[in-house]
């Protein structure tokens, strides 16, 4: 009952609507919706399963007779650093997406180019830092602090491994598509964009919690 036709789905040629300046416009009929929809069940999963993750700190953390405060083990200047520049990619990504919508392509591969290299720094940044603290001994299994430090964001970096990934498919070989579909591009790039700020969000999460607290 009421179910719609199967073609609303699937790309049809270059179906796209654009204003008079030639903008690119969102996705018409279900397909925005559809893509909007799966996007929401697998940000969902990752709020569940990082949530999973700091429940348990809090329960390992409540339960033991001591704990050491992140800022006696940890580098906070460091972390303090890669929190802006984490936060520095989530504009670049915003401006990527905002280029496209003003149909200024070039633009927006500057902008994306920028987001790829700040997750670049990002993850080096935090390669010295695990570095640092394997050369003194401290892996996982020396406490049950470093193990929740080590689970968590590392967990934390393949997700932004991962966004670079897409980004930098986005930045390459997928903008091939720009030509034949803007608004279906624009539409991609938007979506991994909020994949983006979801990973900057859970790292201003992990930040305080690791490293302060």
């Amino acid at each position: 009952v009421g179910q719609r036709p199967l073609a609303v789905l699937l790309p049809q040629g270059r179906q796209h609507v654009g204003d008079q300046a030639g903008r690119p416009q969102r996705l018409a009929d279900g397909v925005v919706e559809v893509a909007g929809q799966a996007l929401s069940l697998f940000l969902a999963s990752e709020v569940m399963l990082f949530g999973a993750l700091f429940a348990s700190y809090i329960l390992i953390r409540t339960g033991a007779p001591s704990w050491p405060r992140g800022d006696t083990i940890l580098n906070v200047p460091l972390a303090t650093f890669n929190t802006l520049v984490l936060i520095s990619s989530s504009v670049t990504m915003v401006m990527a997406w905002a280029s496209l919508m003003r149909n200024r392509f070039g633009t927006f591969r500057i902008y994306m180019g920028g987001t790829i290299l700040l997750g670049l720094v990002f993850l080096i940044v935090k390669y010295f830092e695990y570095s640092h603290h394997l050369s003194l001994g401290e892996y996982p299994r020396t406490n049950n602090f470093l193990a929740i430090y080590y689970t968590l964001t590392g967990l934390h970096m393949l997700h932004v491994f991962g966004g670079m990934v897409v980004n930098a498919y986005f930045w390459g070989p997928g903008a091939k598509l720009w030509k034949t579909n803007p608004v279906w591009f624009t539409n991609r790039v938007e979506h991994s964009g909020l994949f983006w700020h979801f990973v900057d969000l859970v790292w201003i999460f992990l930040f305080p919690t690791l490293y302060l607290l």
